[in-house]
């Protein structure tokens, strides 16, 4: 189920997510000072690329002040859009009975979205085995 549902996800929005996301990355790593967050973005395409079996956590350790300031700094210049972004395609994807888990996958992205730097990307399965949550 998971595939189909990626498949589908890939098809009607997820592929355009991830060269979005894949694009920001390669301007962050450009601008040299921002190579934290394009390294993170590289990673959140991968993420919105296929992301039925996979979630989101925080990386082991904690994150630490550099995080939450890279974080902060990139809600403010970034994430609050990408964050809206995420919502308005959520919610024109819920108009149709299909669309519901694809909705769904899209509002799982804003939290990562809005605070990229200190997470990971891991399987659903591991996640949960970790004691990460899912």
């Amino acid at each position: 189920m998971k595939t189909i549902l990626n498949v589908i996800w890939l098809v009607f929005g997820g592929l355009w997510l991830a060269l979005g996301y894949f694009c920001a990355g390669l301007i962050c790593c450009a601008l040299i000072i921002t190579i934290p967050w394009g390294i993170a973005s590289f990673r959140i395409a991968g993420y919105a690329l296929w992301p039925f079996g996979r979630t989101v956590v925080d990386k082991p350790g904690g994150t630490g002040l550099a995080s939450t300031l890279g974080n902060v700094i990139w809600i403010l210049l970034a994430g609050i859009w990408i964050a809206i972004g995420h919502v308005t395609t959520a919610v024109a994807m819920a108009l149709t009975i299909i669309g519901i888990p694809l909705a769904i996958a899209n509002l799982k992205l804003i939290p990562v979205s809005l605070m990229p730097l200190g997470k990971q990307i891991v399987p659903t399965g591991s996640a949960t085995r970790l004691g990460w949550g899912a």
